[in-house]
Formats: C-alpha cells, structure tokens, sequence
C-alpha cells in the first residue's frame, strides 16, 4: 500500500535504548528501549508501511519516524463515567439558581 504525501499517518520511533535510560528505573522498565508513537501529516512524497519518513504534528512539530499506520484513529478513554459526577453539574445548577432569589 502506497501513501501519499498530505495523508493522516502514524509513526513509531525508539526514544532511548536501554543502555540510555536512567539506572534508577525498575529492572523491567530499564531493560527495554524507550519507545513513542505520534500522528501527523506525511512529508514525504510517498512511502509504504516500515518506510522511514518525516510528519509534520497538527502543532508543527517535525518528526522522524517508522510509518506504522495510516488514518489512524484515537483509542484514548477517559474511563466508565462516575454515577456521582453524572449529577453534579445539575446539582451546581440548582444550587446558584437558589442563591440568586
């Protein structure tokens, strides 16, 4: 699969090897590279998944990196909702419209 230059991609890349961590890390932590994945732009004027390329971040940034993934999406959550925090704002609500007569 080719991708062209513009495309929404991500990128992997190794931050530090092991040797280059802090010895203060845990063992299992220390023993393994440093690693960061980013999306962003493709710079290039094409490339294929495992190809080295450049990205441009939706903030600027310019980084290099392996090509993983194209389009992807997010996966991030923010967790099952807290019954409690479900009614607060209504609570706040109520209670300045109290307040106020």
């Amino acid at each position: 699969m080719s991708v062209m230059k513009g495309e929404w991609v991500q990128i992997h890349m190794v931050v530090l090897q092991p040797e280059e961590r802090s010895d203060r890390l845990p063992e299992e932590t220390s023993s393994v590279p440093l690693e960061m994945w980013a999306k962003g732009f493709l710079l290039n004027e094409e490339a294929r998944l495992g190809d080295s390329v450049e990205i441009e971040t939706e903030i600027g940034r310019r980084l290099q990196g392996s090509l993983s993934a194209v389009n992807p999406g997010y996966t991030h959550s923010f967790g099952a909702p807290i019954p409690e925090l479900l009614q607060a704002g209504r609570q706040l609500r109520s209670l300045l419209r109290e307040a106020k007569t």
